[in-house]
Order: structure tokens, then sequence, then C-alpha cells
């Protein structure tokens, strides 16, 4: 850690909005997490990515700020999104339920504790309600205080992987009775999920769900901590999955050459499958049935590529850091 990170204790928003297919749209509501509606930068706030994805037409938007300014920063962009986005004309291939879809929030060093996430998330699904009359929320993760029911359990509840929800049995945490404009958006807090999709060059979407099955974390002898969907995606198959960070080290029946890479959060180590061991997995399932690996796509960064860009974005004042990526990764 740098002597100029000490003091931000930084945490990220991985902002899921259903919208991809118009990218000015989403721009505009990155920006509403930068900028108060007068034009005032917010100094400790940057944008690290946005990552379109056209078939699910989703995007998903990397702000990290500090905690004490990462509430604003969030409600904007989500009070943007939710003017902007009507889901009662929303088409794409990935299941969705909510104008804003997702907001996650995860601790991004030792500064900062899950349960601090947690509390500001409770307080960002208050807020998303008070602020945008309709929207509802439901919680999960640490903020799904006591019970922490996690992001695919809470989902499957809500009715999420039904082709069409019924809105009108979900019954949302905070809020009122779900809106087809708005749907329902789960706001938790966790530590770090990291989403690696892998694409098979098939179109066979019943080879894909096997595979995904195969390495589900619910699975005897799948990876740890990765929760999955089969999707077809581009005239082809994507592997989409989250791959949450588990507690302490690898298994040890996880006996790979690949590093797990490791981090920490409040003292405690936490480490997350790595998408080379994923991608490896996959193309083995899926070589046994005479298939290719496409390719493999991070949307966003690990922890620790997460962390290590938002200080460089902060010291050196790059809100917009998205634009300035590839230039300064390279």
């Amino acid at each position: 850690m740098t002597s100029s990170s000490l003091g931000r204790r930084l945490v990220a928003c991985l902002l899921n909005v259903s919208e991809a297919r118009h990218k000015d749209l989403v721009e505009t509501v990155a920006k509403a997490a930068l900028y108060s509606t007068e034009g005032v930068r917010r100094e400790e706030t940057t944008v690290l990515n946005i990552f379109n994805d056209h078939d699910y037409n989703r995007s998903v938007i990397t702000i990290v700020s500090s905690i004490d300014s990462i509430r604003e920063s969030v409600l904007s962009a989500c009070e943007r999104a939710c003017g902007l986005i009507d889901m009662r004309a929303h088409i794409g291939v990935h299941p969705c339920m909510g104008a804003v879809d997702l907001i996650p929030i995860y601790p991004l060093g030792d500064e900062v504790g899950v349960e601090d996430c947690a509390k500001e998330a409770r307080a960002v699904a208050q807020g998303l309600t008070e602020r945008v009359q309709g929207t509802s929320v439901f919680l999960f993760g640490w903020a799904d205080s006591p019970l922490q029911r996690g992001l695919a359990y809470r989902r499957k509840e809500m009715g999420w992987f039904k082709k069409t929800p019924d809105l009108q049995v979900i019954r949302p945490d905070v809020g009122p009775q779900p809106q087809r404009q708005f749907g329902v958006t789960g706001v938790g807090a966790s530590p770090y999920v990291m989403n690696c999709n892998v694409t098979i060059d098939t179109q066979d979407i019943a080879m894909g769900r096997s595979i995904a099955s195969a390495i589900r974390e619910s699975t005897p002898g799948g990876l740890p901590g990765v929760q999955v969907l089969a999707l077809p995606h581009e005239g082809a198959v994507e592997i989409a999955c989250n791959v949450e960070s588990i507690k302490g080290s690898p298994p040890a029946k996880m006996n790979t050459t690949k590093q797990w890479p490791s981090f920490s959060i409040d003292g405690q180590p936490y480490c997350h499958a790595p998408a080379a061991l994923i991608t490896a997995r996959v193309a083995e399932l899926a070589g046994k049935q005479g298939v290719r690996v496409k390719g493999t796509a991070l949307v966003g960064f690990t922890p620790r590529e997460c962390r290590g860009l938002a200080e460089l974005a902060l010291s050196q004042g790059i809100a917009e850091f998205w634009k300035e990526q590839r230039r300064i990764r390279m």
C-alpha cells in the first residue's frame, strides 16, 4: 500500500444496469456517480471501467470511492439510471430484474470491513427507494442481516431465473411491491466478487449447462466460490461465472499449479479462483466433447487490480478512468 492511499478507506461498487446498446446512456449514468447535478466533481471517486455487453443488454460500471463517499456516488448513478432505463422496453439474453439490477459493495483493503460495506449497502437500499419512488430492493450477502443469504439464493427466491418473473409474488426487503418500470434491485455487500466469462465455440446450450453444472461450487468437484450460468452469446455459448472470494487459503483438494490470488480484508486473508483455472477447467470439459474455448473475458478487475488502479486514478485526479484505462495499462 502506498503512503498516499492511507486513510482513503477504499470500496468498490460494481453497478449492474440493464442497458448496453446505448453506450452514451450508460456513460451518463457513470458520470452521475462522479459529478453533482451542478457539475462539481466528487474528489474521492473514480469510475475505473464500463463493461457493455450488447447481447445481454447489460453494463457493469466499476465505481471506486472512499467508504464515506460511496453512498452518494452510487445513489446519484442509480437515480440517473432509473430515469433513463425502462424495464417495460428491455430486451436481452441475460436474466435481469431491475433497471438497476445489482448494487454490490466490496471492501478493497484492511482499512474497511465487510460489515462497514453492509451498513452502506443497507443505507443505499433505503436511499434508493426514497429518492426514486416506486423502486424496490432485496438484500443479499452481509447486507442481508442476520441471515446473510447469498446472491444466488436470493435471486432464485425472487424468481430471477424464470423467463418472465412474476413481480406480484415478490416480497422486497425495502420499498413497495415492484413495478414493471423499475423492476427490483439487489443490494448487497461481501468480499470482492470477480466476474469471469468463458466462451465456448458451440450453440449447444445443453452442453454449456452441463459444463456450468460441473464447475459450479455446489457440485462435488466444482470450483470453490464459483456461481455460474450458461447463456447464448454472439452465436456461441458463454459460461458466465461469478467468482466469490473465499476466506483463508485454497482448499487442499484444489491441487493445481495455478496460483490463487490472495488479498486481505480487515486483517483476514481471502483468495479467489484464478481466471486461468476456470478457463482451463472449461476447456477440458468442452474439449471432451470436441468443442474449443473461443476466449475469456474479465468483467472489470481482480480485487488487487481494482485496488491498484483506484489508487493510481485517485492520486492522479482521474475521474473518468475508463477513458484512460487502455493507455495507462499498456
